[in-house]
């Protein structure tokens, strides 16, 4: 069932929807799902509930503002350079704090929200229990900009509008907010590298070899900034491993989080 929680943020009222899975399982460690650049909790289809069954967890599944059934985005706002660390310092303990969420989650974040939650863990290493990031992005690649500005052409070109649309009040919040940002020539010089040191919960960070957004150097450089990193390197995988080999990242996360999970007492 979807519910919605307030949060106040860049001067006014936001709504964010979210779904919770499995409730009742109130000893399972709980997973929070951070979504893509374009994603929503609609765009996750039942992974998010495929990877807690398969490991008994409770999870968290929600909209960033701008995205899925969440407040829009203002026509005229324009997002900036620190946009993820925005939310990851502002909105996500915002709404942690809105649905009386007091426990340390695991956070599993995919492409932009795999680098939230890095920040995020980075920024808040006590509140916590560890993350599994799905091809992040800790620094902006050739390749990432090249194919961003392909997506762009595609939005103004084809039905990829009304494709998104099935996943998102606005389309055209979700995408340019997200499309602008990364086409802004100063977003060149984006990097968390530094950030990551912060980082002392376990990580798992997973990417395809084929991923058409990143090169395997954006795990990579995970795994060296965060020496508690595992990796695990997708063969014929591209950027949404938990859609191309949804059933390996299930038994990678899964596996992951049984492995570094408190005993129970």
């Amino acid at each position: 069932m979807t519910e919605f929680a307030g949060i106040r943020w860049r001067e006014r009222e936001v709504c964010i929807e979210y779904v919770r899975i499995a409730p009742g399982r109130t000893d399972a460690p709980l997973v929070v799902f951070l979504h893509e650049g374009l994603g929503s909790v609609a765009m996750w289809k039942d992974f998010p509930q495929q990877l807690c069954d398969a490991g008994g967890f409770r999870g968290l599944v929600f909209s960033r503002p701008a995205y899925g059934r969440s407040t829009p985005r203002d026509e005229d706002e324009r997002w900036d350079i620190d946009f993820m660390h925005r939310q990851a310092y502002e909105v996500l303990p915002a709404f942690f704090e809105a649905i009386g969420l007091h426990e340390k989650p695991w956070l599993f974040g995919h492409s932009d929200g795999g680098s939230i939650a890095l920040l995020y863990a980075a920024r808040f290493p006590d509140k916590v229990a560890g993350i599994v990031v799905v091809a992040p992005h800790i620094f902006v690649e050739d390749v990432t900009v090249a194919n961003i500005e392909e997506a762009r052409t595609a939005y103004e070109t084809t039905d990829l509008p009304q494709r998104l649309g099935k996943y998102h009040d606005s389309a055209d919040s979700a995408f340019w907010g997200w499309n602008r940002i990364w086409l802004h020539p100063p977003f060149r010089q984006w990097n968390i590298e530094a950030e990551l040191a912060g980082i002392r919960c376990p990580v798992l960070a997973i990417q395809g070899i084929d991923d058409e957004y990143g090169t395997l150097e954006q795990i990579r450089g995970i795994a060296r900034r965060a020496p508690q990193t595992q990796r695990v390197e997708l063969a014929d995988c591209g950027h949404s491993p938990h859609r191309d080999q949804p059933e390996q990242a299930i038994v990678s996360a899964v596996t992951f989080i049984d492995q570094n999970r408190s005993p129970k007492p």
